[in-house]
């Protein structure tokens, strides 16, 4: 029996993918086909299927061309959060898309993580994690060795009750990395001195400090589409 869990996500689909080019030279990220289906698509189907009702995804990089393609959507509510004047990153993008979100929690996606199925579906277990008396923000987590695009130090480590630290030290083996999807407060930002453009990342710093930072990692098997051979990898699994 599924957890009940937010009926509203924040979509984050905005960005340039300049190392998706040159297919982002004329269509946005969000549009990339991953065998026969858009990527944007890929991610709104998994969040229908958890729930969700209502999707805020903003939009920069060929605006109207997301605009057009998210109308067709009949399974959900969709609206649109412009960054057409300026592209704002994750924190200022969740920004400024505060008053559509609500005061619930929400759903956060990024648009370039799937996955293949296997155990718990992946936003099923962020849904059974999800303890807003004990946390802030919860991140759906990859464990090294189980995903494509975890590359590098820069990750995660994790306590017994599921608190995280990140990590981007050269020395320290982080066993976990961020999917890109999670569960948040929006209050977490309410307050934020940064203005304009701003990376979420400091407000994990903030809330790892105060014990409000947790993960759960997925039994699925991630594939981060950050370029055109992820993406050629990701139609290899998926078909």
């Amino acid at each position: 029996m599924s957890a009940p869990g937010p009926k509203t996500a924040m979509v984050l689909a905005a960005g340039l993918g300049t190392r998706m080019r040159p297919l982002t030279d004329s269509m946005p990220k969000a549009l990339a086909p991953v065998a026969g289906r858009t990527l944007i698509d890929r991610v709104l189907d998994e969040l229908v299927a958890a729930g969700v009702e209502r999707a805020v995804v903003n939009v920069h990089h060929f605006a109207d061309q997301m605009e057009t393609h998210l109308a067709g959507r009949r399974d959900l509510e969709v609206l649109i959060s412009d960054e057409r004047e300026l592209l704002l990153d994750s924190g200022g993008g969740i920004q400024k898309a505060r008053r559509l979100l609500g005061e619930a929690p929400f759903f956060v996606a990024n648009i370039d993580s799937l996955w293949t199925e296997a155990g718990e579906p992946p936003l099923e277990a962020l849904k059974r994690a999800w303890d807003p008396a004990a946390m802030d923000l919860l991140l759906l987590l990859v464990a090294r060795g189980r995903g494509i695009g975890f590359e590098g130090p820069q990750g995660f480590l994790m306590d017994d009750a599921g608190r995280l630290t990140h990590s981007a030290s050269p020395d320290v083996v982080t066993p976990f990395a961020n999917v890109g999807f999670g569960i948040m407060k929006p209050q977490i930002l309410d307050g934020s001195p940064f203005a304009g453009p701003f990376s979420i990342v400091p407000v994990w710093h903030r809330l790892q400090a105060e014990g409000r930072l947790h993960g759960v990692p997925m039994d699925a098997f991630w594939m981060h589409v950050g370029d055109p051979a992820a993406r050629d990898l990701a139609e290899m699994r998926l078909e």
